[in-house]
């Protein structure tokens, strides 16, 4: 079965004796008439399948609700704020630790997630090994091996990555429509005192036509060859 949650029993872990633990971040928030609320939840959880798929990882179950304000005008879109993910994340690499868990990789599936890059660099500072993954880099690493067509900043949203992705992973869960759903707004300056509102009416900003499950593979196996990098910087 394709589990979104971890399956693994206390046993197995023991045996696989991991030194780094992965956390996936998602987000229920709109992703357009195409794509479901969970999307973000659904990327984040499938990257760290992938990556413990292939590297010695304990996978934890994904934070499905996150810092999703400023869709919260579409139905459906719930979010808690940057101080509650905050302390969640914060407890559960401190239980991490104490379980004897030497790293915490926060997989994060939802742009909107700032607060994270500051519990990363504040755990470091205390010397407490965590990293943020995928970064701009490696989202963008990702982009060029898939030869994705629109860039990073266009496709912003519901967009050719994400629909890739989920074309490739979970195909049952992209409805019909992503076809004729591309919408540009490429000028957002404003978007954090707007929110999406102010440039979409149809909660997608980007090119979801152009989204092939061809793509969704060759970008999760770039952010799996990436990855090795983290572990390295990690020492581990």
């Amino acid at each position: 079965m394709n589990h979104l949650l971890p399956t693994s029993t206390s046993t197995e872990e023991q045996e696989r004796n991991a030194q780094v633990a992965v956390l996936p971040i998602g987000s229920f928030e709109q992703h357009g008439s195409h794509l479901p609320l969970i999307t973000d939840t659904v990327v984040a959880v499938t990257i760290a399948r992938e990556l413990a798929a292939t590297y010695p990882l304990l996978m934890l179950p994904p934070i499905t609700v996150s810092c999703s304000h400023e869709h919260s005008t579409w139905p459906g879109t719930v979010s808690i704020s940057a101080r509650t993910l905050y302390a969640v994340v914060s407890d559960i690499a401190a239980s991490v630790k104490r379980s004897g868990i030497s790293a915490l990789v926060l997989v994060n599936g939802h742009g909107g997630n700032h607060v994270l890059s500051n519990v990363v660099q504040e755990s470091n500072a205390e010397g407490n090994r965590m990293a943020l993954f995928p970064t701009v880099d490696d989202w963008r690493d990702a982009r060029s091996a898939a030869n994705l067509q629109t860039t990073m900043h266009e496709d912003m949203h519901a967009g050719e990555l994400e629909t890739s992705i989920l074309l490739h992973a979970h195909p049952e869960l992209v409805r019909d429509g992503n076809e004729s759903a591309d919408w540009i707004a490429n000028d957002r300056r404003h978007l954090l005192t707007e929110g999406m509102q102010a440039y979409t009416a149809s909660g997608v900003i980007g090119r979801p036509s152009l989204g092939t499950a061809e793509k969704g593979k060759a970008i999760l196996a770039s952010l799996v060859h990436s990855f090795g990098g983290v572990l390295r910087v990690l020492g581990v």
